[in-house]
């Protein structure tokens, strides 16, 4: 089982605190300081990533930040 990161913008009020633990997954845009992802967190996240997406999404006070769990992928006959 893998992870991914889930933001809801409607829930963010910018405060950076997903910037400061996790740069490497998380940006604000320059217009409102909303909570972006950067393409690192759009695919599958690295062991270091999903820990650094998990201090993340405790330290968001808006509660716009989550971890989704992903099926382990399984190859398919075709």
């Amino acid at each position: 089982m893998g992870a991914r990161v889930a933001v809801d913008r409607t829930r963010c009020i910018g405060s950076g605190n997903c910037v400061l633990v996790a740069a490497a997954l998380f940006d604000q845009d320059d217009t409102l300081g909303m909570v972006s992802l950067l393409p690192a967190a759009h695919r599958e996240l690295t062991r270091q990533d999903a820990a650094a997406a998990a201090e993340a999404v405790g330290r968001c006070p808006a509660g716009a930040l989550r971890l989704v769990t992903t099926p382990a992928s399984s190859a398919q006959a075709t």
